[in-house]
């Protein structure tokens, strides 16, 4: 085997092979000790803003220890992180930034292997992105996700709850000192979300995609078998590079179509429909947007987690995890697809598991789903022409079919600063607008769950319809369209919505039609102008100018190749630097 390392410690040229080892002797690492050996690549992203995942701070000691056990050399390394709660306005951006550092620190340094380290929302899908373009093998181990808290004697759960109290709060049910009482009691442990908001889906995921050992992915971030996962991916890591298993064997599109079907099962985030077409992208393959309801037509809610059910990610694992989970699906999946252990996952996750007492209950049966209808859906017509993402299971069964006026909210701070007056002339039949969101205006911030008008929120109303071209958190709930393309920003049909006209849903026929005449709408559209833009200059300058829409996976057309073809790792020149 020859390893990609030796190019820089074992090269022809004497003098770059007496700098590249004298470097290394110079923090320790004694050339005689690494020689042969695969040089395993372990990208750490956490950092004092990032809760979800600190407690990789330690696990990585771990990982260590596996790469030496298998006879493999762990260098460790950092990239940006991703902490969802601090980065504003909005974390997706930054995902495609992490990706580049990635990337091109494995490019341009001596690595046969790659360990990542991830947990909060866009460090997985960023360091997939990253690993296929790299297509060296690299396999990801999560954090594992937060306790549930306790508030007054109930079970409280980081996200989900978070939005159904601070509802209860605005109106009027809540009091300040149970308020204050809830901040301290919700989020009391490390981790990610404990619901099946994107950090849980991206890392099933990556788990069906073969880039995480199997049954690691839904491991609780307190319980040491979360330890025992970080030293088994360090250890297969080292094997993976002696058989040259890399993403690109894993990640085929095959095994995007079982991911996206798993998706639809577990009533996963509405942010994957993004992530999933950028990482695929990465491989040249293409995603569009009706595949996602081509392949998910016929799958039932089989997860009974919230936002779209009762349970926690707690529950989740003691009912079996996703191990049982993709067991119950694989009826559905395409079987001969490989995982991380080099075995189908046919072979992985087909033989016979045991039932546990709360199994039936959380994780239910094909012939006996927790929901027909699969999660997501996708929504077409003349207010989206190029699509719209709706998360189906959250939606109110009242809603699945509406018709109502639009109140339109020009922007983020707009419905800020009137959302909650009482001169807001608004009802529960009312649907809320709101504009210039999207990936270019803002870097899609997860704006599009827009809150219920305190006024409403009095009378008891708690879902009502609302659209944007915005994202929402993945523990999100309710009537929310979301990502509609083409955003406002560049001149889509949602920029020239006016308070009054009138919206139809129809969540069955898969449509989201404003009701003009197309003469209307070329008229308003032609007489559009554009916002002035909010960024001048950096990266978030450089984000809007090259980045891809919403259906296209918000990736950056520099990043993304043409073809299958030019997707080849392009390797760096070893010479002087």
């Amino acid at each position: 085997m020859k390893l990609r390392s030796s190019e820089w410690f074992n090269n022809e040229n004497a003098e770059l092979t007496f700098q590249h080892r004298s470097a290394m002797r110079a923090m320790g690492h004694n050339p005689d000790t690494f020689a042969g050996k695969p040089i395993i690549g372990i990208f750490n992203a956490w950092n004092d803003f990032n809760s979800c995942n600190y407690p990789h701070k330690e696990l990585v000691e771990y990982v260590k220890r596996g790469v030496l056990l298998a006879g493999g050399y762990p260098i460790e390394l950092h990239t940006i992180s991703t902490p969802s709660d601090f980065m504003k306005p909005s974390d997706l951006l930054y995902r495609n930034l992490l990706s580049m550092d990635l990337e091109e620190s494995v490019r341009s340094q001596p690595i046969d292997g790659v360990v990542m380290l991830c947990e909060c929302d866009k460090t997985v899908p960023g360091q997939l992105m990253a690993a296929a373009s790299c297509d060296l093998p690299a396999l990801q181990l999560a954090a594992g996700h937060r306790s549930s808290g306790s508030f007054r004697g109930k079970t409280v759960n980081y996200g989900t709850d978070l939005w159904k109290y601070s509802d209860d709060y605005k109106a009027g049910l809540l009091s300040e000192e149970e308020w204050q009482e809830l901040e301290r009691s919700i989020s009391c442990t490390l981790g990610g979300c404990p619901v099946m908001g994107s950090a849980s889906t991206m890392k099933s995921l990556s788990e069906m995609l073969g880039m995480m050992l199997p049954g690691t992915s839904s491991i609780p971030a307190t319980d040491a078998r979360r330890k025992i996962a970080a030293e088994a991916t360090g250890l297969r890591i080292v094997e993976m590079v002696r058989e040259n298993l890399t993403p690109s064997r894993l990640m085929t599109e095959q095994a995007f179509h079982n991911a996206i079907k798993l998706l639809a099962a577990m009533g996963g985030s509405t942010n994957a429909a993004i992530h999933l077409t950028a990482i695929a992208g990465r491989l040249g393959i293409r995603i569009p947007i009706d595949r996602y309801a081509e392949l998910t037509e016929q799958v039932p809610l089989i997860v009974n987690l919230q936002p779209s059910g009762s349970y926690s990610m707690d529950d989740f694992y003691k009912a079996g995890g996703l191990r049982r989970v993709i067991h119950n699906l694989m009826p559905m999946l395409d079987q001969d697809c490989l995982g991380c252990t080099g075995e189908t996952i046919g072979r992985i996750y087909g033989s016979d598991m045991p039932e546990y007492e709360s199994t039936a209950e959380v994780i239910t049966a094909l012939g006996a789903p927790f929901k027909e209808r699969a999660s997501l859906g996708i929504l077409k017509g003349n207010l989206a022409p190029q699509g719209a993402v709706i998360k189906k299971s959250a939606v109110s069964p009242h809603l699945f079919k509406h018709r109502g006026q639009a109140v339109v909210f020009e922007s983020y701070t707009d419905m800020l600063a009137r959302i909650d007056s009482d001169e807001l002339e608004v009802t529960a039949d009312h649907v809320l607008v709101l504009k210039y969101c999207g990936p270019v205006a803002m870097g899609m911030p997860e704006w599009g769950s827009i809150p219920i008008p305190a006024k409403l929120l009095k009378q008891g109303v708690r879902d009502m319809v609302r659209i944007s071209d915005a994202r929402m958190s993945g523990t999100s709930y309710g009537a929310v369209i979301l990502h509609a393309a083409p955003e406002a920003a560049v001149g889509g049909p949602l920029a020239i919505v006016e308070n009054g006209d009138w919206i139809e849903l129809d969540i069955e026929a898969s449509t989201v039609r404003l009701l003009l005449e197309d003469e209307e709408i070329a008229a308003r559209l032609a007489a559009w102008q554009p916002p002035e833009a909010q960024h001048k200059r950096g990266y978030p300058r450089l984000f809007a100018d090259h980045t891809l829409q919403a259906p296209e996976g918000c990736d950056l057309d520099v990043l993304r190749p043409a073809s299958k073809e030019e997707a080849a790792f392009v390797p760096p020149i070893v010479g002087r630097g």
